[in-house]
């Protein structure tokens, strides 16, 4: 790798660990599709050499987020756990499918839940709080659709946990964001693992992107907590959109 590639992942790294603390998502949704289109990775690649940095980045952000806004432990744990097997048993199917259509799978899937938030904008609903609205075993089949997700498209899970703790389960956009990460941080792990193993990970590419997101990410966890609730929901929306739009574009 050249030392001009080299301050490429970095400054690329930086950019989506800031992302990726604000929204509470590792920064890989944006990571897939500037490698498929900057460094010409097909969507397999471009997958696992992502979790090479959102892995570190989650883990970071999760104990940031839990500084500031304590994580319950139970709800995290059910989330993890259900997450972390449904990942596993989505990404070994997805190491076997075509590149492309799992690129417009997503795309899809990503425009959906933009419109589905920017109309909850829109609407009033019950105050946000730290309690949850529904039992909190129902977490456990949240986190095993978030992680059959994450598991096949090598992020998302995290994007849709959010919005669904937020309408279903009545939190805080900050709330929601850290349950998620905790979520995310074990399906990542054996998702990076199952792709590693079949070769669809560029280590050379995403060692210097994790260096440069862990260095960033807590400027997006603090500027997140500074930021009013409907802001941040907006500026979701708009990341989804834009993340449907690159990858279309790829």
């Amino acid at each position: 790798m050249s030392p001009v590639d080299l301050l490429l992942d970095l400054l690329l790294g930086l950019l989506l660990g800031t992302v990726g603390g604000l929204f509470g998502i590792g920064g890989g949704l944006v990571a897939i599709p500037a490698l498929g289109v900057l460094f010409g990775l097909d969507q397999q690649l471009a997958q696992g050499t992502a979790l090479v940095m959102v892995v570190p980045n989650v883990l970071l952000a999760l104990w940031r987020y839990h500084q500031r806004n304590r994580i319950v432990f139970r709800h995290a744990a059910l989330l993890s756990a259900a997450g972390f097997a449904c990942a596993w048993l989505a990404s070994l199917y997805a190491v076997e499918l075509q590149a492309e259509r799992m690129r417009q799978a997503f795309v899809i899937f990503l425009v959906a839940l933009a419109v589905y938030n920017l109309s909850r904008l829109f609407v009033r609903g019950p105050t946000p709080s730290a309690e949850l609205r529904r039992p909190w075993p129902w977490l456990g089949v949240l986190g095993g659709a978030a992680g059959a997700l994450g598991g096949l498209f090598g992020v998302g899970g995290a994007v849709l946990a959010v919005p669904v703790l937020t309408t279903l389960f009545g939190t805080s956009q900050l709330v929601a964001q850290g349950l998620s990460l905790a979520l995310a941080l074990p399906s990542t792990a054996v998702t990076l693992l199952t792709y590693a193993g079949h070769g669809h990970v560029d280590w050379s590419m995403g060692l210097p992107l994790a260096v440069g997101g862990l260095l960033s990410i807590g400027w997006g966890v603090r500027l997140a907590h500074s930021l009013p609730e409907r802001l941040l929901k907006g500026l979701f929306c708009g990341f989804l959109l834009v993340c449907a739009a690159l990858l279309a574009l790829e």
